[in-house]
């Protein structure tokens, strides 16, 4: 199986941001982690700050066949109708993931634009949001 894994903006300094809501470590090793669990699926990353650089790679990801797509889109979560429109235009199975328990953080990360356009979503616990996401493609 060929899952990717698609982060937004600021996903790059996990590790180092708020480690109170986001922990200590960083997304490359959680990631060298993963691949280590899940030997018998391929694990493809792709990180960016940039709102249309994520729809483009979406896009891309879609073309090269994965079967399933785990997106954390940042705060592009509660702002971005190109991303959802994205999500909603391609084939491809996408999880909605969250580090953190957006639902017990300020109001307007209540709103989720992509929700809707994804098959599910995972919140709250952590890295591990990333691993229940690869459990539950794996499960269909």
């Amino acid at each position: 199986m060929k899952i990717a894994i698609v982060n937004g903006p600021n996903m790059n300094l996990l590790g180092s941001r708020e480690p109170d809501i986001y922990g200590h470590e960083s997304f490359e090793t959680y990631l060298a982690k993963l691949k280590d669990e899940f030997t018998d699926v391929e694990i493809e990353y792709v990180q960016s700050n940039v709102e249309g650089e994520l729809v483009t790679q979406l896009q891309k990801l879609a073309a090269s066949k994965v079967e399933g797509i785990l997106i954390n889109a940042g705060a592009y979560t509660h702002t971005s109708v190109a991303i959802a429109d994205t999500i909603a235009a391609i084939a491809v199975p996408c999880i909605e993931i969250h580090i953190s328990n957006i639902f017990k953080r300020e109001d307007f990360r209540h709103v989720s634009y992509l929700g809707s356009a994804c098959v599910g979503s995972i919140s709250g616990f952590g890295m591990d949001s990333y691993r229940l996401g690869i459990l539950q493609f794996l499960k269909s």
